[in-house]
């Protein structure tokens, strides 16, 4: 599972993958609706790939902590809304899926876009337990 190219867009709702770069920015195509639109390079564009999660010792890639989630739910969406959901219920879920999670640092808010993404990511067919191999470097004879 590589998370690098779906982007976090501000002003835009849900994910986005990106397509092809450009000149001035870049084509992305929105996962939930599949619609291709434009990006440029003074638009505020984050890598799920870049993103972490604070935890006690350290901070968890994306990629772990969705890997972390999809074991849990058995490869299923969560069973509430997470717009809609108690934070509870949330916060309860994310300590199951990444009991070392910092208690502390990480936010309903955040909680609350985690399993947005999640759900969104899952749909799109995203979600895998794949480790991410590293290239063979090329050996000389």
């Amino acid at each position: 599972m590589d998370l690098s190219n779906i982007l976090v867009i501000a002003g835009k709702p849900d994910l986005s993958e990106l397509v092809s770069q450009t000149k001035g920015g870049a084509v992305v195509k929105n996962l939930v609706t599949g619609q291709k639109y434009p990006v440029f390079k003074n638009d505020r564009i984050s890598s799920l790939g870049e993103i972490r999660i604070f935890t006690e010792t350290d901070e968890r890639p994306l990629q772990e902590v969705m890997q972390a989630i999809f074991k849990k739910l058995e490869g299923k969406p969560t069973a509430f809304e997470p717009k809609k959901a108690e934070s509870k219920e949330m916060f309860d879920l994310l300590g199951e899926a990444l009991p070392d999670y910092d208690r502390e640092r990480v936010h309903a808010s955040d909680v609350k876009k985690l399993f947005a993404w999640y759900n969104v990511l899952l749909a799109a067919g995203k979600i895998d337990l794949e480790e991410e191999k590293p290239e063979e470097e090329a050996k000389e004879l």
